[in-house]
């Protein structure tokens, strides 16, 4: 019985894949290798955008043709939007359709004991644990709080079971995420006494008090979710949470955030990460940033531009406004060019680059944490490619560098 499995999209698509293969692997199946047809396919699909759900297809009938005759099992965001879209492909036998289902999916393929977390991840050096689910915050340009709209926290006790077994597989970086990870613990408020503390600060602390040698990096936030008392534990614990944090900003022009319906106008915005940053020492501070969004005028883009510049992000994701179907923005008027898009993606992203380098040639004569990936190198704490001087052969270990220069915003360094 031969496995063939394919992710599209983001940290919480590539959990909840593993978390399939791995009670397919329990039930006895196996990876197939290089030259192997599978005969059983699953296919986690994205929505985000429209381009996203093209990949999907198309990444669908790519695998369907590589591997003839096999069952094409497809979950994930795209199967939930278009569920008879994707039923409709003549080869797909199974499409499912809530995440929640994948219980019941692996139970009727014979697996009795459904396991709560995850003890590997694939072939990866870091691990994702998935605490959260769902999202209603409504950005005008977002699709997912449709087809995810049911917040979900998993229990405390579970998580820390999980990530204990991770690091005693050898995971010595966990990476907590969630489709809104900030929301963690707000579906507990109908809970118990102790259910209405937790929250994920609360559930950082907790984690951080294990025996167990890994560090902790948050994934993306709101930066209105960035409690003082979430900075407190991560300056305290500079060790077991990595100064990082992605804090999506979208846009540096109010009048775009108000068209966004995002919750933070620029200001406010600027300064909670202006009151953040100081506290460490040189945090990697990075963000998301959309432009060609309908209606964006040059003097709004300029606006995107200063506020860029003045927080001086180590990294910024840049992306060009794309429509989609089913939400607010795809209606909106006004909507810019092409060319005009990929003119100021280019202008931002020069900026961000040389941001990024800046930031890079700031951390030299430092010392950091950096978990092997490479025999050559691989990821600093503060979220920076490290490259070493002699090659090394524990992969996946965390080890202590000294950084001697910066080649543009990769990192040299010695052991």
């Amino acid at each position: 019985m031969l496995l063939r499995t394919l992710t599209l999209g983001c940290k919480v698509n590539q959990y909840e894949t593993e978390f399939v293969r791995q009670g397919l692997l329990r039930l006895g199946w196996r990876d197939v290798t290089d030259g192997e047809t599978a005969t059983l396919v699953v296919v986690n699909t994205c929505t985000v955008t429209a381009e996203s759900d093209q990949k999907s297809r198309k990444a669908i009938r790519k695998l369907i043709k590589e591997n003839p005759g096999a069952e094409v099992v497809v979950m994930g965001c795209s199967a939930t939007r278009n569920p008879h879209s994707i039923a409709a492909i003549a080869e797909v036998t199974q499409v499912i359709t809530d995440k929640q289902q994948i219980p019941e999916f692996l139970r009727q393929r014979g697996l009795k004991d459904i396991p709560t977390g995850l003890e590997t991840f694939g072939e990866r050096h870091r691990a994702f644990v998935k605490v959260q689910d769902g999202c209603r915050v409504g950005c005008s340009y977002c699709i997912i709080p449709k087809v995810r709209p049911i917040l979900r926290s998993r229990p405390v006790d579970e998580v820390l079971d999980e990530i204990r077994t991770l690091s005693r597989n050898g995971y010595r970086e966990i990476v907590l995420t969630g489709i809104h990870l900030g929301h963690y613990g707000v579906d507990f408020s109908h809970g118990g006494t102790e259910a209405r503390r937790e929250n994920l600060t609360s559930l950082v602390r907790r984690i951080i008090e294990l025996d167990e040698p890994f560090r902790l990096r948050i994934s993306s936030l709101e930066a209105v979710e960035v409690s003082d008392e979430l900075v407190d534990l991560m300056v305290a614990n500079p060790r077991r949470i990595c100064p990082h944090l992605h804090l999506s900003m979208q846009s540096g022009s109010d009048s775009v955030l108000r068209r966004m319906k995002r919750r933070w106008l620029s200001e406010p915005f600027i300064r909670r990460c202006e009151e953040i940053s100081p506290r460490f020492d040189r945090l990697a501070l990075t963000t998301d940033v959309i432009v060609g969004f309908p209606g964006e005028t040059e003097a709004e883009f300029a606006e995107t531009l200063r506020a860029v510049e003045r927080l001086k992000f180590s990294k910024v994701h840049v992306f060009r406004f794309s429509p989609r179907e089913g939400t607010e923005a795809a209606m909106l008027p006004n909507r810019i060019p092409p060319s005009i898009q990929q003119h100021r993606a280019a202008e931002l992203g020069e900026l961000a680059d040389r941001l990024r380098r800046d930031y890079a040639a700031s951390l030299v004569g430092k010392n950091l944490s950096v978990m092997l990936e490479t025999p050559h190198g691989g990821t600093a704490d503060r979220y920076v490619e490290v490259r070493l001087t002699e090659p090394v052969e524990q992969l996946g270990s965390l080890v202590d560098v000294c950084i001697d220069r910066a080649d543009g915003d990769l990192l040299h360094a010695t052991k």
